[in-house]
């Protein structure tokens, strides 16, 4: 019964639709005097409907303009669920086959183009298809999209920049700019508002590491000699950041600001005493804000680099100061004396006081404050074969972590870094056996060995692992080679035959390695194919070497303090007796008329040299056009 009523409703709405139709098309030909396209739609559409009637013959498709509604009904009569559906993807369809098909007439036949034609619809087509890229035809939020971004580096983001203006104002965010210049190592703890354009100062920053490199490799640049005062021999040299401090035998104290060539005396306190005759000073160390001096008597002077030259804090040991050392990043200072190590640094009220005073069992050969902020400074102190770790919050209770020891094999050098410390082992008797000397690599926070480099029959004479890549260790031997370990896999990486007297400091970066030798020569070598770029020579053994990306600074030592035949006030035939500093700035062109001698400067019409009152030997005549 329900299947007939149904039927029964389907063959009235048929009816219904027939005479609305034939109604529609007699208004539209009374009104326009022929009939219209709607007409002859529902014309079709009745046939439709006729034909649909006979269950024997199949339905025929629906024409395309006919209107929406009937399309609609005629869904809703043969029982279809969804009949948008189908339409709307129809639509979709004639669109992308043919996006201006509204706006032309489908009953009239296809217009016969030519071939080029046919090629700017297709290309039409394609940019039209091209909409599906993601930023195009999607709004996202600036912050989102500067997110994106932010995982791209330099190179993507200068390919973003010229796909749109939209990408373009994203891709040159200061943000982002800003980050890579931090990530590539420029302009460290620098804020956003320090520059107006980061892009432009990453730019310029890489295309001065390039010239700066350059200068390197082909020693071209500046050098200056950081003179000596009459009568004084250089004892010992230390840099950081721009700063050298030198002390000598008259023990005067001298500091150099290579970044503005300030040069000042720093005030010692046997000075201010008046004592006679004044001691030698043993060691200096200076970094950013505090530069220190210990002397022969065991005296220890701390000055401040900002605030003035008097000593902001003195101390006394006993006897000789046999090591000092002082943290680059904190004001943080450590002095052994024989046995004891001590250690001082300010409190938060910024005085000066002693942290803590340990007693070894043997006399230390030296001491090395960790590098890094913390709480409370570490200290590396070895003595013989042990080295010991100790931590200011060390009492007399305590005994010292030992880091390493081995008995009968003596430690012959030291550095450390952040979270390590590299130690020279020195093999004697059965300990030959296992290959020779070694260097042995430990971690400060487990006192494990992690890895053990090297295979020398000579001693190793210096180490360094603090100022090296982060993957990379130097050092140097007595058997006359720089030898460079990669530390994640324990091989060797380069193996120079260096320095006939033996290595005495070495430091490498990425690219390059500078060590000095017990013979005065300063060599600078390239680490990938293991050649000698150019080298310096000097009379005394190089005894300090500290270089960054643009300046180098040597300093050659004399191992005898009192030489022989030197009258104390002669200036010209014995300076090199004394010692010497040098600051080699690369970033500088030698080319330019600052550098350049004024003899060399001087005028074709002067008959003498500028400042030097010596004449030509050939007066030049004046030079004239022709």
């Amino acid at each position: 019964m329900e299947e007939n009523e149904l039927s029964t409703f389907r063959e009235r709405w048929k009816q219904e639709l027939k005479k609305n139709s034939k109604t529609s098309c007699k208004d539209k030909e009374r009104y326009f005097g022929h009939p219209s396209k709607d007409s002859s739609s529902f014309h079709q559409s009745a046939s439709f409907w006729e034909k649909q009637s006979n269950a024997a013959q199949q339905s025929q498709p629906t024409p395309k303009d006919q209107p929406q509604y009937v399309s609609i009904a005629e869904g809703l009569l043969d029982g279809r669920s969804s009949p948008l559906l189908d339409r709307i993807e129809q639509e979709r369809t004639r669109k992308r086959r043919a996006p201006d098909s509204e706006a032309l007439n489908t009953d009239a036949p296809p217009k016969k183009g030519n071939k080029c034609q046919k090629l700017l619809e297709q290309f039409l087509q394609d940019l039209n298809e091209m909409n599906d890229i993601p930023f195009f035809d999607v709004e996202l939020p600036y912050e989102l999209a500067l997110k994106i971004f932010h995982f791209l580096g330099r190179t993507d983001l200068g390919r973003c920049a010229q796909v749109s203006k939209s990408w373009k104002v994203l891709a040159e965010d200061e943000v982002l700019w800003h980050r890579l210049c931090l990530e590539e190592g420029y302009h460290n703890g620098a804020s956003i508002s320090d520059s107006p354009c980061w892009k432009s100062t990453l730019r310029d920053c890489r295309n001065t590491e390039i010239v700066v490199k350059s200068n390197w490799k082909n020693r071209v640049g500046s050098i200056r000699h950081l003179q000596y005062e009459l009568g004084k021999v250089l004892c010992d040299v230390s840099s950081c950041a721009g700063l050298v401090i030198a002390g000598y035998t008259s023990g005067d104290v001298r500091l150099w600001d290579t970044l503005h060539w300030d040069k000042s005396y720093l005030h010692p306190t046997h000075s201010i005493r008046d004592e006679t005759p004044a001691p030698y000073v043993s060691h200096v160390r200076v970094n950013k804000t505090v530069a220190t001096a210990a002397y022969e008597n065991g005296c220890v002077d701390v000055w401040s680099t900002e605030t003035g030259l008097e000593p902001i804090h003195r101390y006394q040991h006993l006897q000789r100061v046999h090591a000092l050392d002082l943290s680059p990043d904190s004001p943080a200072l450590a002095s052994a004396s024989g046995p004891d190590v001590r250690v001082d640094f300010p409190d938060e009220q910024s005085y000066w006081r002693s942290q803590c005073l340990v007693q070894l069992p043997k006399p230390v050969d030296g001491v090395l404050v960790v590098p890094g902020r913390r709480d409370v400074p570490l200290v590396t102190a070895w003595a013989d074969e042990s080295v010991y770790l100790l931590d200011s919050r060390w009492n007399e209770e305590q005994e010292p972590r030992v880091l390493h020891s081995v008995y009968g094999h003596p430690v012959t050098c030291v550095d450390v870094s952040p979270g390590r410390a590299a130690l020279g082992i020195k093999s004697c008797g059965w300990g030959m056996n296992d290959g020779g000397n070694k260097i042995q690599v430990y971690s400060l926070e487990t006192s494990q060995c992690e890895l053990t480099v090297g295979n020398s029959a000579g001693d190793f004479t210096c180490v360094n692992l603090r100022d090296s890549h982060p993957h990379l260790l130097v050092c140097g031997n007595k058997d006359r080679r720089v030898r460079v370990f990669d530390l994640r896999t324990g091989s060797s990486v380069v193996s120079l035959y260096a320095h006939h007297m033996g290595v005495t400091t070495v430091q490498a970066d990425d690219w390059k390695i500078v060590s000095g030798g017990g013979e005065g020569l300063v060599s600078v070598w390239e680490m990938r194919i293991g050649a000698k770029l150019w080298e310096m020579h000097n009379r005394h053994p190089v005894r300090h070497i500290r270089f960054n990306s643009s300046t180098l600074v040597t300093a050659n030592v004399p191992d005898e303090k009192n030489p022989r035949g030197a009258c104390i006030t002669d200036d010209d035939l014995t300076a090199h007796r004394r010692g010497l500093i040098c600051h080699y700035d690369f970033s500088m062109d030698s080319s330019t008329p600052d550098h350049v001698l004024p003899i060399c400067r001087s005028n074709y019409t002067e008959s003498s040299g500028y400042n030097y009152n010596i004449g030509l030997a050939m007066p030049y005549d004046l030079l004239k056009s022709p």
